[in-house]
């Protein structure tokens, strides 16, 4: 699931001011390819007590359960508060076999299934107490002839450094232990977004094991009601993704710049902002951002930005319509690759580094990037702030409210974003001028809850589902719109009976 990783850059330096948007045994694949999928003798079926021991016999991957040494590792997820969630089971599927062997199971036995790529989900619905079925493993990345072929464990650094080595890129998100799958299948924002389109934008093709345990590859002449929900519907409703088909773009040097202003500006800063910003090139992606930090104070209010272009008449033309000169702009060119190590928190170290520790797929034993422990909400906007809006946000930081921790995200979106229709992909927000999301350290609900509250009359009820709240009302319009009907028609017809099911699944 696509997140940005706020107050845990500082913990590996090397990032400024950035926050960061939107975390194994056999090894870094590489460029290797997908494995081996050719079939395999027939497998005992599971009966009885038993059922366990069969499950993981049958599975090339590996089955940890309650018990084993590595089960403490196995169940956390990125946020550290649903470590107390305890699976009966976690399969660590290698091959798209393995993913169908544990649908077949979960059937059989009416296991509740959870889904897991990166772990990332907010209300942390990629574990569960039944049978959960990661993906990790299957994490090969596979260039060729401007199309990517990607494992859906791929964590998004892996996806950034293989494609650069071959002067390739794709549009995904910035959090160096997302996985691939959860942020397509929301849809996929990013810091070039703008520039190439969202993650499904990119995407080409899918294939998902469905919950009659057939895998189907789906793209628009195949399947093409499964592959229209798999661009943006949101992971875990309508089946398991293996291995994704993206196309690419080239991968050459990008340009990052900070600006800040002093508290006193901030509603300027935005009223100037969002003036500017339908004018933006393409090319040039920008944040608002409102953070609280220890000691800081007064809250910073910063804009920051990625740009695949030139970008100094663009800043021109912002500083302007903010009406004063800020600090900055620090403009620095960077590889692909650095631009995106630094804009997802771990400048300057190894790709190693930028994992999660441990020895389980996705995770390396020299893994430094932190887990954290946030909680979030987000609204997506498609026409400007009023100055009535303006004043009810920077009301969330006013004294009293100036609690460490507290931060909201303003992402600009546009651009190639906007030329695609709502009803195009399952995505449905294509003319929306930018997404906020509330972010607070911990389990903050009340700070949260109040200032979605307040943003509300002023944001309007749209929602990111990669960003998932398990309290927003009406949830599912807010993150279909639209779409929502199209979508509840492909889960009937994929999954009847619900196996793929969650709080707020569709259907």
């Amino acid at each position: 699931m696509e997140r940005r990783t706020f107050l845990a850059a500082t913990a590996l330096g090397g990032l400024g001011s950035f926050t960061a948007s939107g975390c194994s045994p056999d090894g870094d694949r590489g460029g290797a390819g997908p494995k081996a999928t050719t079939p395999r003798a027939s497998r005992p079926a599971p009966t009885g007590p038993a059922d366990w021991n069969a499950l993981e016999r049958g599975l090339e991957g590996r089955l940890i359960r309650p018990g084993d040494a590595a089960y403490d590792q196995a169940k956390r997820l990125y946020i550290p508060r649903y470590d107390r969630v305890r699976p009966a089971g976690i399969a660590y599927c290698e091959i798209p076999q393995d993913v169908a062997e544990c649908v077949a199971f979960a059937t059989r036995r009416r296991l509740p299934v959870a889904v897991r790529s990166g772990g990332h989900n907010y209300a942390g619905w990629s574990t569960g107490s039944g049978l959960v079925v990661d993906v990790s493993a299957m994490d090969a990345v596979e260039h060729d002839g401007g199309r990517a072929t990607v494992g859906a464990g791929t964590r998004l650094i892996d996806l950034y450094d293989r494609l650069s080595r071959a002067g390739a890129g794709v549009p995904a998100g910035t959090c160096p232990t997302v996985g691939i799958a959860g942020l397509a299948l929301g849809g996929g924002l990013g810091v070039l977004s703008r520039a190439y389109g969202l993650t499904c934008d990119v995407l080409e093709s899918v294939r998902v094991v469905t919950a009659d345990g057939r895998v189907r590859t789906c793209d628009a002449a195949r399947e093409p009601e499964l592959y229209w929900a798999c661009r943006g519907g949101g992971g875990g409703n309508f089946g398991v993704a293996v291995e994704f088909t993206f196309r690419t773009h080239e991968a050459g040097d990008l340009t990052t710049f900070d600006l800040r202003w002093p508290w006193s500006r901030a509603a300027a800063v935005l009223r100037g902002w969002q003036r500017w910003l339908p004018s933006a090139s393409d090319g040039v992606w920008t944040s608002v951002q409102i953070n609280t930090s220890p000691g800081a104070g007064a809250p910073t209010i910063d804009i920051t930005g990625v740009a695949a272009e030139s970008p100094e008449r663009d800043l021109d033309r912002l500083t302007a319509a903010v009406g004063d000169e800020p600090d900055g702009p620090g403009l620095v060119r960077r590889s692909y690759l650095a631009t995106m190590q630094r804009v997802g928190g771990c400048a300057g170290q190894s790709i190693d580094a930028c994992h999660g520790q441990g020895t389980l797929p996705g995770r390396r034993p020299g893994g430094r990037f932190p887990r954290t422990d946030y909680a979030g909400k987000s609204h997506v906007v498609t026409r400007p702030l009023t100055d009535t809006g303006i004043e009810a946000l920077l009301a969330r930081f006013a004294r009293g409210n100036e609690v460490s921790g507290r931060s909201v995200l303003i992402d600009a979106l546009g651009g190639a974003i906007g030329r695609v229709k709502p009803g195009d992909t399952a995505f449905p927000h294509r003319g929306a001028l930018f997404c906020a999301q509330y972010l607070a350290d911990g389990d903050d609900r009340d700070w949260l809850r109040a200032t979605h509250r307040a943003m509300e009359p002023h944001a309007g009820g749209a929602a990111y589902v990669n960003y998932i709240d398990p309290e927003l009302a009406g949830w599912a319009r807010a993150y279909y719109g639209p779409n929502l009907e199209r979508l509840r028609r492909a889960k009937a017809a994929y999954d009847p009976a619900r196996l793929f099911r969650f709080p707020q699944s569709v259907g």
